[in-house]
């Protein structure tokens, strides 16, 4: 985008008018929220906070994967691309385990639908492309015990719509 110097703006002339170009944000409008009880509203309130929490780590691990796909393109060989992501693996364990081990079991089930909607891949399928099927297995089994799967996978028009709405209103910053 070109930028212009500080105190123009964007015009046209039509005739004998100048107008005016600006670009606004979108703003989205949804219908209040209505809770049948005090209960359905502290789960949606819950539901929001979980979002706020969770969202930052499927983003953050959208751009990683982004950023680690491009490398491995580089790297000459599989022997020193398996090198690479076993570093990653390593490194990414040690700076965010104590944050992850910190959420709740729901706010990982959310975060791995998070995971799915930022990456348009299941959790499962980005650990099996980048570390193999047979740690894919061994993290879905893992994520089984406790009741969760990393082939979770995010339907906003479904059962995952409200949580869809919160993304949007948080990412626009009306939440």
């Amino acid at each position: 985008m070109n930028t212009l110097p500080e105190g123009y703006h964007r015009a046209y002339v039509e005739g004998n008018d100048t107008i005016a170009i600006f670009n606004l944000r979108e703003v989205y409008i949804f219908p209040p929220v209505k809770f049948r009880n005090k209960r359905e509203e502290a789960k949606y309130w819950k539901l929001v906070r979980d979002v706020k929490k969770t969202l930052p780590y499927a983003k953050m691990v959208y751009e990683t994967l982004i950023e680690t796909y491009e490398y491995i393109e580089t790297l000459p060989t599989e022997k020193e691309r398996q090198e690479h992501l076993k570093r990653m693996e390593k490194e990414l364990f040690a700076q965010y385990k104590p944050e992850l081990k910190k959420m709740t079991l729901s706010q990982g089930k959310l975060l791995i639908k998070l995971i799915d909607r930022e990456c348009n891949q299941t959790s499962y399928h980005l650990v099996k492309a980048f570390l193999g099927s047979f740690r894919a297995g061994f993290w879905n089994l893992f994520a089984g015990m406790f009741g969760a799967s990393l082939k979770t996978e995010y339907d906003p028009k479904g059962k995952d719509a409200l949580t869809e709405r919160i993304v949007v209103l948080v990412e626009s910053g009306a939440l």
